[in-house]
């Protein structure tokens, strides 16, 4: 898994069940969404700080650009021309 120095982590403004978060991480690692969902409600029930580092991250890792959605978007739909 390679991962690109100049990306940022973001909380998802398209995909979030709760503050985008794990989407965010989520597209950050490259990996399926529902992984990181069922691995941060895992280690949140079995005593870890998931709960409170999730609202941690809420309150401090921003909220992704609209450009950077509008780009996503595209990229999912093969509307970008390269």
């Amino acid at each position: 898994m390679k991962i690109d120095v100049r990306k940022r982590l973001y909380r998802s403004r398209g995909d979030r069940r709760v503050a985008g978060v794990c989407a965010g991480i989520a597209d950050y690692l490259g990996v399926d969404v529902s992984l990181v969902r069922i691995a941060w409600v895992v280690f949140a029930i079995a005593g870890g700080p998931g709960v409170l580092l999730y609202i941690i991250m809420a309150a401090i890792v921003p909220e992704e650009p609209e450009f950077v959605q509008a780009t996503a978007e595209k990229a999912k739909r093969g509307d970008l021309d390269e």
